[in-house]
């Protein structure tokens, strides 16, 4: 690991990353496009998605066999050698998700409709009940795959990753994940089967 990656940033570099944009993981007909609500400052400091040490999506995609090894925020370009991708509905860095208005939300509703039509992803999964709600206008919706589509994508919701959503432990996370796993036919990405033996059952020890 170099030097520039293992470097945490400091309060004035997170000062300066609020309302920056980073750029999506995206590539063409991937088998799921994970959205985020957006990025926050360690993520807008860094030029990575999910980025803070507390954030537990890398950890959660490994521990749900998602991905054949533990990534770091810096190695999200490999996600899409295994058919996933990320993207988020607000693009603009901000200390908390708590900043973003209704309308932003609704109005990165539609951005995604269109980011979707473009790219073709056989799912999209929204990380964030709350956020997917507000955004979409669906204020009963529940955790796991909705009863709308988004395009041609089928539309899942998942708990927001986030360190400081206790509701949620990781072992939560993981088992949706490996719910969305079986619902994509058992697939990390094009020509790749994911092996059972590669799950762990001890998420919590990642």
């Amino acid at each position: 690991m170099t030097q520039r990656e293992r470097r945490r940033p400091g309060p004035v570099d997170l000062a300066a990353a609020e309302g920056r944009e980073i750029p999506d993981v995206i590539a063409p007909d991937l088998d799921i496009l994970f959205c985020g609500i957006n990025p926050g400052r360690w993520s807008g400091a860094t030029g990575h998605h999910f980025a803070h040490p507390g954030n537990r999506f890398w950890k959660a995609l490994f521990a749900a066999g998602l991905t054949r090894e533990l990534l770091s925020p810096d190695q999200g370009d490999q996600l899409l050698e295994m058919g996933l991708g990320v993207t988020n509905l607000v693009r603009r860095t901000t200390a908390s998700a708590a900043e973003l208005t209704r309308d932003e939300l609704r109005e990165g509703a539609r951005t995604l409709a269109r980011t979707v039509g473009r790219w073709r992803p056989r799912v999209v999964a929204v990380l964030g009940l709350i956020a997917y709600r507000r955004a979409f206008d669906r204020p009963g919706a529940a955790p796991g795959e909705q009863p709308e589509r988004l395009g041609d994508a089928r539309l899942w919701v998942l708990p927001n990753p986030s360190g400081l959503q206790g509701r949620y432990r990781l072992e939560d996370i993981v088992a949706e994940l490996q719910n969305l796993r079986r619902a994509v036919d058992g697939r990390a990405g094009p020509g790749r089967t994911i092996d059972p033996s590669s799950e762990r059952e001890r998420p919590a020890g990642v």
